[in-house]
């Protein structure tokens, strides 16, 4: 399965009053992250068709080091989900901890815009086997919440 690695290093203007991460900039990251592994795999350009939900399970300092770890889950016919897990270290203690997990869905486009088929992922691993059979049911309960916001736009 395709994988991507992204760091970044907490920097003052990434942070709130606090002097933790902006939720935000986490999700940016994460989205980033992601592209990294969808690019990777579909060799073309790819765009965010979804994000679930993010829970943020610890705050992140300034000058703490971020470490996205992505991997292409399961690819369908035009789409993939791709699963980015995210740590922090602590630069002066070499800690790290959980802080946050999310799944998110790519679209490979032409230079048209037009969807284009994607190279299938095969998964290998036991790891990879799991994922890839979670990644499905994920996908029917994404399908799911969007026909039930097309459906409420209609009336």
């Amino acid at each position: 399965m395709t994988t991507a690695e992204y760091t970044a290093w907490t920097q003052p203007n990434d942070a709130n009053a606090l002097g933790t991460l902006f939720g935000g900039k986490l999700m940016q990251w994460v989205d980033l992250a992601a592209a990294l592994a969808a690019s990777r795999h579909a060799r073309a350009p790819v765009v965010t068709a979804s994000v679930d939900y993010m829970t943020f399970l610890r705050p992140v300092h300034i000058g703490q080091l971020v470490l996205l770890k992505s991997t292409v889950n399961r690819v369908f016919k035009t789409s993939m989900e791709v699963g980015v897990k995210v740590w922090v270290e602590d630069m002066r203690t070499g800690e790290t901890a959980h802080v946050s997990s999310a799944y998110l869905t790519f679209v490979a486009i032409d230079v048209a815009g037009k969807r284009v088929a994607l190279p299938q992922a095969v998964p290998e691993t036991d790891i990879e086997k799991r994922r890839w059979e979670h990644a499905g049911e994920r996908r029917e309960y994404r399908l799911q919440l969007r026909q039930r916001a097309l459906d409420r736009e209609k009336g």
